[in-house]
Order: structure tokens, then sequence, then C-alpha cells
């Protein structure tokens, strides 16, 4: 039982440690519903292409 706490520990400092280093664009926050957090979609070719 200590073993598995232990590799628990381990295993959620790694995660952590990868995800502060893996830029400003990655958020733990949970989820975000706010304008800036998605990207505007793009028009689709066919129909720019169509006018």
């Amino acid at each position: 039982m200590v073993k598995i706490l232990i590799a628990f520990v381990v295993v959620a400092g790694a995660a952590l440690y990868l995800l502060t280093k893996g830029g400003s664009d990655v958020s733990i926050s949970g989820e975000s519903h706010s304008v800036e957090s998605h990207a505007p979609a793009a028009a689709p070719a066919s129909a720019a292409a169509e006018k």
C-alpha cells in the first residue's frame, strides 16, 4: 500500500512538473468559458471560392 502511495506521489509530481514546463498556454485550472479560450473558426475554403 505504501509503495502505491509513493508511486502516485512521484507520478503526480512528474505530471505537474511537465505541465508547468510545457509553456504558458497550458491551463490546469479547469474548464474556461471565456471568449479568449477559443480561436475563431476559419471560413471553409469552398465557401470563399464560390463567391
